[in-house]
C-alpha cells in the first residue's frame, strides 16, 4: 500500500513544461526526509502548534522574516531557541523596550587602544546572528524599529558611516502581544510588509496543555537535537527557488492580490471595507511559501489549496480595514475568506 505522502508526490506531478531534472528531484527527497526529522526534533520540545511550526519553518525556507503573535506564555520563546538549535542557526533575543536604543541592537564604535595608538573599534550587536528574536517588537520606539529595516532588507546595517554585511542565512522574528496596546508604537506598513508572514498562536487544545504540563515539570525533558547546518539552510532556500510551480498557481496568486487591493478588485466589500491593500510583496511571499509548504508535506509544487491556506498568514499585516468595516461588524478575517473565494 502506497503512503499519503507518495500519492501526493504522483498526483502532483509537474507538466511536461516543468519536468524536474534527476539531481533536483533526488535534493527534493532528501530535503523533505531531513524536513519531516526536523519538524519531529522541533515537537519534542514544542507539543502541538504543528500549524505554527509549519509555517515558521515555511518562512525560514523561503528566506523571509516571520511575525509572531500570541499572549505571553504561549512559548514563543522557546520556539525561536528550538528552531534555532535543529536548523543549526546562531539564534540571539533582544527584549524590545522604549528606551531600547538602535545601537543596542546593530553595536557600536568605542574608543580602544594605549595612549600612543587609540582608534574606534566596532562591537556587533545582537543583529549579528543567523536568527533574531525581536520580542515584543511593537514597545521599541519607532527609532528603533526603523534600525531592522535595512536589516530586513538588504541584509546589511551601517553604523559610522561603515556597512557590515550580516550572516547568512538571516531571520528576524518578532514577536507581539495582539491584546496589550498601552505604551506601545505601532509598526509602520513598510516595515509590516517586510515580514513574509504574520503566524498567530492561540492556546493549546486540553489534550497539548495535558501533554505539556506533564513533560516540563518533571525530572527530565525532552531537548531538541540539530538536523540542518547554516549551510543546509542556504542550499535548501535555493532548492525551494528551483521548485516548478504551474500557470494556474500563479494566475491564482496575482488573482487573489490583486482581489485584495480597493483600486483593482472586483469584490464591493473590499471597495467599501478596505482602505489600502497588499502590494507586490504579498506575490512574492505567496510564490515562495507555497513551494516551501509543499516541500514540507513532501510534495513537488504547490496547488491553489497551498495558496488559500497560506493567504491568512501573508495578507492579514499587509491589509487595513476602514472605519465603517468595523461598525458592520466586518474583520479582516472575513475579507480574507471572500478574496479567497476568486481562485477557490
Amino acid at each position: 500500500m502506497t503512503t499519503n505522502a507518495t500519492n501526493n508526490v504522483t498526483n502532483t506531478q509537474p507538466s511536461t513544461n516543468e519536468v524536474i531534472s534527476s539531481d533536483l528531484e533526488r535534493k527534493v527527497a532528501t530535503l523533505a526526509k531531513q524536513l519531516k526529522d526536523a519538524k519531529e526534533s522541533v515537537h519534542k520540545v514544542i507539543i502541538g502548534q504543528e500549524n505554527v511550526v509549519s509555517l515558521c519553518m515555511a518562512a525560514i525556507l523561503s528566506g523571509g522574516h516571520f511575525l509572531i503573535m500570541g499572549l505571553p506564555g504561549l512559548g514563543k520563546t522557546k520556539l525561536v531557541d528550538t528552531l534555532g538549535t535543529v536548523l543549526g542557526l546562531d539564534s540571539k533575543r533582544v527584549q524590545c523596550t522604549p528606551d531600547l536604543m538602535p545601537a543596542d541592537i546593530l553595536g557600536s564604535e568605542i574608543l580602544s587602544g594605549t595612549d600612543a595608538e587609540k582608534s574606534f573599534k566596532f562591537i556587533r550587536g545582537p543583529i549579528f546572528c543567523q536568527l533574531l528574536m525581536a520580542d515584543e517588537i511593537n514597545r521599541a520606539s519607532p527609532r528603533t524599529q526603523s534600525a531592522l529595516l535595512q536589516a530586513m532588507q538588504e541584509y546589511q546595517v551601517s553604523v559610522g558611516g561603515t556597512t557590515y554585511d550580516l550572516p547568512r542565512p538571516f531571520h528576524v522574528m518578532a514577536t507581539q502581544n495582539p491584546l496589550e496596546q498601552e505604551g506601545t508604537y505601532p509598526l509602520p506598513e513598510a516595515q509590516l510588509d517586510r515580514f513574509m508572514l504574520q503566524v498567530n498562536i492561540g492556546y493549546p487544545s486540553i489534550l497539548e496543555e495535558r501533554k505539556m504540563i506533564l513533560a516540563t515539570t518533571g525530572m527530565t525533558q525532552e531537548k531538541a537535537t540539530p538536523v540542518f547546518t547554516a549551510a543546509d539552510i542556504v542550499a535548501a532556500q535555493a532548492i525551494v527557488r528551483q521548485l516548478p510551480i504551474g500557470q494556474k498557481v500563479v494566475d491564482g496568486i496575482l488573482k487573489l492580490v490583486q482581489a485584495g487591493r480597493p483600486e483593482q478588485s472586483s469584490l464591493d466589500s473590499v471597495k467599501r471595507h478596505v482602505s489600502w491593500g497588499p502590494g507586490p510583496r504579498a506575490g512574492q511571499a505567496f510564490m515562495l511559501a507555497a513551494r516551501a509548504k509543499a516541500l514540507l508535506e513532501n510534495r513537488y509544487t504547490p496547488s491553489l489549496d497551498d495558496v488559500i491556506a497560506l493567504a491568512p498568514s501573508i495578507l492579514q499585516h499587509r491589509m487595513a480595514l476602514h472605519f465603517s468595516a468595523r461598525a458592520e461588524g466586518k474583520t479582516l478575517d472575513d475579507i480574507i475568506k471572500e478574496i479567497c473565494g476568486v481562485i477557490s
